[in-house]
């Protein structure tokens, strides 16, 4: 007899159908996967064939063919489970081959015929929503699944999906609770306000997040760095249903999705041992990377020039296009990659050059041989350089307590709203994805700006890229201000925020 079940797997992040073709015939018996599997599915007849016996079905003594279509692409991971046992019990005629039809399965079994749940569901719905079909999964990803409005029905085991479909079990269609979803938003357990002293480098913040610049702070050991980094998340506007959906699908491609949707501002931090593969994505079957699960989020590179250069030179694209190529001999694969870069390093390598407390140690030629670690290039693509000092024991002590997130959201929010009503219908966003044409067209100089930038030019020895940097960053400052034109204070506070085209600071 032979079966036909339907099925969805992903090749990067868009799900794809599968075929699950079973036939079962006379011969020595025994189970055959084909279809190039990998070995999580070959594996998956020592998992199907328990779980079908301890289900309360016997499990036929004949040959079994399991073809997975189409068969030219690479089939992994535990999901085809389920349709793999449905297909088995349907070419036997315990359930009824015209109803499986109907729907399309994934789910991984357990020996008892339990279902456990899988990653890369929510891509494989986006799938099945173009087909207008309906999704049997484990109940722990119907949360998941439902989030782009099909009917989904959530299983427990293999006995449940089979009583389902004799008809001896309802099942009604899980339906996502969407106010109590969005009430979560914006709830984190850290705040801005816990930040002492650093005003400089807050205002550079809510610069960077208000207009999309990347930034990277330079400071000694315990200035707060990383304490401001892991706060700039809780100043960024929340997110849209459309960018919750973007980052769960990468999320959970990459099978790191705890629960149904992602509702808060995703923060990377990757140790600086990072391969250049792990960080933009990649592999024989290929992932998304660290910059695509930061995507609509924030990356926090710690201790930028100990990160292999290679490493950091691969973000260079990414940094640029917002998104991030990956070539197989199979075809190309495009991951979005549109992240908040946060990057974080000492003024030197024993970390003390220029404290007032802390002699530093280092020679001059130490803290340029340190500073090159990072290339000129990549530096051009950092739009703002804020150097942070140590905390004297005074401010330490201090109960004064700092503006919170939510003040600094606010302005931020504004800001934004500002830059979507300028940018709309060009296809970008913020003012730090501005191309030379927009720069032209919106950041216009008067001459006292002009002259006073071009003398800036001359001392700071920037580049091209770096002057385009510093006009977009004026040109947020004034729309924090609700100013239509650039004025020379904002010139003037942009060039503050270039610290590295300074010699040693």
């Amino acid at each position: 007899m032979l079966s036909k079940i339907q099925s969805v797997s992903v090749w990067g992040i868009d799900g794809y159908p599968v075929s699950v073709e079973v036939d079962i015939s006379k011969g020595v018996p025994g189970i055959s996967i084909v279809g190039l599997p990998d070995q999580a599915v070959k594996e998956s007849k020592d998992r199907i064939k328990p779980a079908i016996k301890n289900s309360g079905f016997g499990f036929p003594q004949s040959k079994i063919t399991i073809n997975l279509a189409p068969a030219d692409l690479k089939k992994e991971g535990s999901c085809f489970d389920l349709p793999v046992a449905l297909g088995i019990l349907a070419a036997r005629q315990i359930i009824p081959v015209d109803i499986t039809s109907q729907y399309h399965f994934i789910g991984e079994l357990a020996l008892d015929g339990s279902l456990r749940r899988v990653g890369g569901v929510l891509p494989m719905a986006m799938y099945v929503k173009e087909k207008n079909g309906r999704f049997v999964v484990p109940s722990a990803n119907a949360a998941e699944a439902s989030v782009v409005g099909i009917d989904v029905y959530p299983v427990e085991s293999l006995k449940e999906c089979v009583d389902f479909l004799s008809g001896k079990k309802q099942i009604q269609p899980y339906k996502l609770d969407w106010d109590n979803v969005l009430s979560s938003q914006n709830r984190y357990e850290i705040d801005f306000k816990e930040v002492k002293g650093q005003m400089l480098a807050r205002r550079a913040i809510e610069v960077a997040v208000a207009g999309s610049h990347n930034i990277l702070m330079i400071g000694p050991p315990g200035a707060g760095k990383s304490m401001i980094a892991k706060r700039v998340p809780t100043i960024f506007p929340s997110l849209t249903i459309e960018e919750a959906i973007e980052i769960t699908r990468i999320h959970s491609v990459a099978g790191v999705l705890d629960g149904g949707i992602v509702l808060t501002r995703p923060f990377r931090q990757p140790h600086h041992t990072i391969s250049d593969i792990a960080l933009i994505g990649g592999g024989t079957i290929p992932k998304p990377g660290e910059i695509s699960l930061a995507h609509n989020g924030v990356l926090f590179l710690d201790e930028l020039p100990e990160f292999h250069r290679d490493v950091l030179e691969s973000l260079r694209q990414p940094l640029e296009d917002g998104k991030i190529v990956v070539s197989r001999t199979r075809g190309r694969l495009e991951f979005p990659s549109r992240f908040f870069l946060v990057a974080a390093m000492n003024p030197c390598p024993c970390g003390y050059y220029g404290d007032r407390q802390r002699p530093c140690r280092c020679t001059v030629p130490q803290i340029i041989k340190y500073r090159k670690k990072i290339s000129g290039p990549l530096l051009d693509r950092i739009d703002i350089h804020i150097e942070l000092s140590g905390l004297g024991s005074r401010r330490l002590v201090s109960d004064s307590v700092s503006e919170d997130s939510e003040s600094i959201r606010k302005r931020v929010e504004n800001c934004r709203q500002i830059q979507l009503k300028r940018f709309s219908g060009t296809g970008i966003y913020f003012n730090g994805h501005m191309s030379t044409k927009q720069l032209k067209q919106f950041c216009a100089l008067n001459d006292e700006c002009r002259m006073f930038l071009q003398d800036a030019l001359e001392k700071m020895n920037l580049s091209a890229r770096g002057y385009d940097k510093v006009i977009k960053v004026a040109r947020t400052i004034a729309d924090l201000e609700d100013s239509e034109n650039i004025s020379l204070s904002h010139i003037s506070e942009a060039l503050q925020y270039r610290s590295f085209d300074r010699d040693l600071w």
